[in-house]
């Protein structure tokens, strides 16, 4: 089964290792027919601390590393 990459914003660096990536996705209200922007955070592996808040990266889905962390961060996109 492939593992999931995503693309997202870091919106927290202050653990060790660890960024807080933001994922927004667009979605259609079933009621209005307009496109609705969701959002969800995922804590990601960061080894070396080298990712800031505001940095866009990719994150894969991996192995728990911990209790709340299953996504590593492979890249930053820009």
């Amino acid at each position: 089964m492939p593992r999931r990459v995503m693309t997202g914003t870091v919106v927290s660096n202050k653990m060790d290792k660890t960024v807080v990536v933001r994922v927004e996705r667009r979605v259609m209200d079933p009621l209005y027919k307009k496109f609705v922007t969701r959002s969800k955070r995922f804590a990601a592996h960061d080894a070396e601390n080298a990712f800031g808040v505001g940095d866009l990266v990719r994150i894969r889905e991996c192995r728990p590393l911990s209790r709340n962390k299953r996504f590593e961060v492979i890249e930053k996109v820009r």
